[in-house]
């Protein structure tokens, strides 16, 4: 499990701060349950191309990793790191409502990059903060994160119910009303001050010294964005490519949901999978289904083989992200925790970025076949990632086991 800190005085953890948490996740991942599988459909109404598409989804991951570690950054050094999320989900609000009047590709372009700037910030922000209470009071990250995976669910099913009664513009309502719920969380999001550099983990060392720095923590960050690149086919044309084969907005927004689904699991299970394996396993493990994945994904297996592939990505990411987490945990101080946050997102993100552009040629090429390129990306990911393990200070304990296994 992520480990906790002693509290350094001995109060416990502010009034309802698991369930506002489990509400600030909500918020952000109910926009993305929206934009991630729908928004493509809505620029496929809109007569784009596969090149244009892969060029609009991309700049706003582009601008997000540029824009998220700074204003982390930032927000580490505030009294109140939630002020931060007020003004993301308000500027964010403003720039769906601006997608109404835009429909030709520069300005959608221009609009969605920007939301991509101001949004950005939100989902780090709100897990620094929950991570922060996971390291001062001993709760349970997964009980907490597993309501964001839950709102994307509820919010991918109705958005394809929506979708397949009156069609791709749907989306831009159902987005607008997902960035008015930022807001209003951004006012109820846990207040809990300034990040502190008293009290450490136990069961770990303390994080000490280069933290952000560590080398292995760079390459394992690096190594775990290449493997999450991996999935830019699968977010950019997957619900595309199930229209042609003739699902329905339904239908896709079930396989998607399937995808989460299989996260919440994870995340409910946290405890238990975090007593029985470490960080590194669950790492390692997530990015070889990742490569078995994309290799299966091409064939067409109908509605029930692709739920079963969708149903893997509880393994593709929620074990990678957990895991992630838990090193990071590990490796640095709270002090530090805004902007370790902001740096995966920023390696993540860009990976990320740079993959869907890619993917936007590489799909107009090859098609399907595309996702056998993911899969060697996965690989290259799984390769950094068993490099990352190795390059851990070799600090011994009774047993042979180092510190850093965590």
């Amino acid at each position: 499990m992520i480990p906790v800190q002693h509290s350094p005085t001995s109060e416990g953890a502010p009034p309802r701060f698991r369930l506002l948490s489990a509400l600030s996740y909500c918020a952000p991942l109910l926009v993305n349950g929206i934009v991630l599988p729908f928004f493509p459909i809505w620029l496929a109404t809109h007569s784009f191309s596969d090149h244009e598409i892969g060029i609009i989804l991309a700049l706003p991951m582009v601008v997000r990793v540029l824009v998220a570690p700074i204003v982390a950054m930032i927000a580490d050094r505030l009294k109140e790191r939630a002020d931060v999320l007020l003004w993301s989900g308000g500027l964010s609000l403003l720039t769906a409502i601006a997608l109404y009047w835009t429909t030709s590709f520069w300005p959608v372009t221009i609009v969605y990059t920007l939301q991509g700037a101001t949004f950005a910030p939100y989902l780090p922000v709100v897990e620094s903060i929950v991570i922060s209470g996971v390291r001062r009071w001993g709760l349970d990250y997964g009980s907490m994160r597993v309501w964001g995976s839950i709102a994307f669910i509820v919010s991918t099913l109705g958005g394809g119910q929506l979708i397949s009664r009156w069609g791709g513009e749907m989306v831009l309502p159902v987005m607008v009303f997902g960035f008015t719920m930022t807001v209003v969380m951004a006012i109820f999001c846990p207040r809990i001050g300034p990040t502190r550099r008293r009290g450490q983990p136990i069961n770990i060392p303390a994080a000490t010294g280069s933290g952000l720095r560590e080398p292995h923590l760079l390459l394992l960050l690096i190594g775990v964005a290449i493997q999450q690149s991996s999935h830019a086919v699968l977010n950019a044309f997957s619900s595309i490519y199930w229209h042609q084969l003739g699902f329905s907005g339904a239908e896709v927004g079930l396989l998607w949901s399937a995808g989460v689904a299989s996260e919440v699991t994870v995340f409910f299970l946290s405890k238990r999978l975090n007593r029985r394996f470490n960080a590194w396993t669950l790492i390692r493990f997530g990015c070889a289904v990742s490569v078995c994945r994309w290799i299966l994904f091409p064939m067409n297996t109908g509605l029930a083989g692709f739920f079963l592939l969708q149903c893997f990505h509880g393994f593709t990411y929620a074990f990678v992200h957990t895991g992630v987490q838990r090193r990071i945990v590990a490796t640095v101080q709270e002090t530090q925790e805004s902007s370790a946050q902001g740096a995966y997102y920023f390696y993540v993100g860009m990976a990320m970025a740079l993959m869907t552009i890619a993917a936007g040629y590489l799909y107009a090429l090859l098609g399907v076949v595309s996702f056998y390129v993911m899969a060697l990306v996965a690989l290259c990911g799984l390769g950094l990632v068993i490099s990352a393990y190795y390059l851990q200070p070799q600090r011994l304990l009774s047993g042979g086991k180092t510190r850093e296994a965590t």
